[in-house]
């Protein structure tokens, strides 16, 4: 990879307002399932919010190494903020590659300022295929009257605004799907309670939206290109900060766990936790999982990067982006257990490696789940077809 920024120099200023501003809140917001609104603000002031945006929109015009680092960086800490943070990233760079010059000024360049973003894709009907839904949009004249319920959308009742999925009158076959830049504040859009095991701070609760009117020009791209948008608009951003958001778990859970091990002493025999061998074992192991995870990272980032200065498909990198999520996920599940081991009794009390494990068993459920993704790595394995946009297909 040639590098084209200062990646220690941004890892270090990501790492720096981490640990003022995301650290301090990140049991309180647990506790509370309070949305993390200052640490989002804070972010967006220092341009984070706009990590990928050029400087003409408000960005930093950074690329997704970067996005990728500053997205661990945030879930070293809390996986909410992370998760708030990766899903708009993602969503203000569907409508970048894809939006009109329109919708940019009035969505997009707002980041900057604190205006948040988010996906709405999934519907219950369809269960963990978020890609595929059976709700339909109404016309009214050249506007469109939207009618229906999101499963899950991260920011829920929070978002300034979200970028939203549904079939439009006529549609076909599942893959005519169309999205849609929905107002958040507008009467009509009301959120479920969201009352979760994990990432009790990102509000990914239901989303209600009941006879919305949604203007022609939020509609995003043409009908019925919901399939192009969603492989080569902001999934492949998606899914790598969702990846390194898992990683960034991992590797918190490791410092916490190593801390703890090493700062915890049982005065009976005068021995560290870290003085036990199976202890240190348990270490060790997480310490390999974890360090597997930053090359990968970091060759997926340089090669999206080059895919999109190339102006090339990003789709092409699905089932590698697929793939990094999983192992990601896997790992924090693994090392978070770990650090629940490696504290005893007292690491099952409330506090951080306690949220640690509880959040990281969200990456393994996370669109598209891992036990979904397997399905798809398998099939691409043995030479069938994914059958995304089939009925019963995955």
């Amino acid at each position: 990879m040639t590098a084209h920024h200062d990646y220690d120099a941004i890892r270090a200023n990501i790492r720096t307002l981490v640990d003022d501003v995301v650290r301090p809140n990140a049991e309180r917001l647990d506790r509370d399932a309070e949305f993390p609104s200052e640490n989002l603000a804070a972010l967006a002031r220092e341009g984070w919010n706009s990590v990928l945006l050029p400087e003409e929109l408000g960005g930093l015009g950074l690329d997704h190494f970067a996005f990728a680092i500053a997205a661990e960086e945030i879930a070293s800490v809390d996986a909410s903020t992370a998760l708030i943070y990766v899903m708009h990233v993602s969503a203000t760079q569907t409508i970048f590659l894809f939006g009109s010059d329109d919708q940019k000024a009035r969505w997009v360049k707002g980041s900057r300022a604190g205006k948040i973003g988010t996906f709405s894709t999934s519907e219950r009907a369809t269960g963990g295929h978020f890609w595929y839904n059976v709700s339909q949009a109404k016309r009214r004249g050249q506007d469109y009257v939207i009618d229906l319920e999101k499963s899950f959308t991260t920011s829920s009742g929070h978002a300034d605004f979200y970028v939203l999925t549904t079939q439009t009158p006529g549609a076909a076959k599942p893959s005519d799907v169309t999205w849609f830049i929905v107002d958040g504040k507008q009467s009509g859009i009301s959120p479920g309670k969201w009352e979760a095991l994990g990432v009790r701070a990102n509000h990914s609760g239901s989303l209600r939206v009941d006879n919305v009117v949604v203007p022609e020009r939020d509609r995003l791209g043409r009908e019925g290109q919901g399939k192009e948008i969603l492989f080569d608009g902001g999934s492949p951003s998606y899914l790598l900060g969702l990846g390194a958001v898992w990683h960034g778990v991992a590797r918190g859970a490791l410092a916490e766990a190593t801390r703890y091990a090493t700062g915890t002493i049982h005065r009976d025999f005068d021995r560290r936790l870290a003085d036990y061998q199976v202890l240190r074992q348990e270490l060790g192991t997480s310490k390999v999982l974890v360090e597997g995870l930053r090359p990968w990272q970091e060759s997926l980032a340089a090669t999206l990067d080059q895919l999109q200065e190339e102006k090339k498909p990003q789709g092409v990198l699905l089932l590698p982006l697929v793939e990094f999520k999983v192992q990601a996920s896997e790992v924090a599940a693994r090392v978070t257990r770990g650090g629940l081991d490696i504290s005893g009794g007292y690491g099952y009390k409330r506090g951080t490696l306690e949220r640690f494990f509880r959040d990281a068993r969200a990456g393994v459920v996370m669109g598209p789940s891992n036990n979904i993704a397997r399905e798809w790595l398998g099939k691409s394995l043995v030479g069938l077809p994914l059958e995304l946009w089939e009925v019963g297909g995955e």
